[in-house]
């Protein structure tokens, strides 16, 4: 079994359902033996395109499935949640994204482990570091890039 850290966001329709609709399909999932998600955070949106707030989780992943299973099958949540990818950087339905899986180390044109920009991104780094502070990206503990980077304004969100 491999653990993976799963990234998900989104900033058009319910929010909250859209990334509860990516934890529960990952649940559903044969070759998925666990699901743990973080608390969801209510972030700026990143990029260029003038958008609404992100509602932003990670998922730890227990799984027998390979890395780039795991990123087609990320790919189909997305597409079954109604994402289209008309712009770049534009608002989503829902964004799914591996992060990374175990301590592998990988870059090809369809998948680069573990992501190049969660060391960036706080979105990504403090629900990261709820499940897991002490995971390794690059020599360094999650909770200490998160540390590096900051708060850049996200805001735990208040699902009731």
């Amino acid at each position: 079994m491999a653990l993976a850290f799963i990234g998900l966001g989104s900033n058009l329709g319910d929010r909250a359902a859209a990334l509860q609709f990516a934890v529960d399909a990952f649940r559903e999932t044969k070759g998925v033996e666990s699901v743990r998600c973080s608390t969801f955070y209510e972030t700026t949106p990143v990029g260029p395109v003038p958008q609404g707030d992100f509602l932003n989780a990670v998922a730890a992943v227990e799984t027998s499935l390979s890395p780039v299973t795991l990123l087609t099958l990320g790919q189909s949540i997305e597409q079954h949640a109604g994402r289209k990818r008309d712009i770049h950087w534009g608002p989503r339905t829902l964004d799914v994204d591996l992060l990374a899986y175990d301590r592998l180390k990988l870059s090809t044109k369809a998948l680069t482990l573990p992501h190049p920009e969660a060391y960036h991104r706080a979105f990504v780094l403090a629900p990261w570091a709820e499940l897991a502070p002490n995971f390794l990206l690059n020599g360094k503990a999650v909770a200490e890039w998160l540390a590096e980077v900051g708060n850049q304004g996200i805001r735990k969100f208040d699902c009731g």
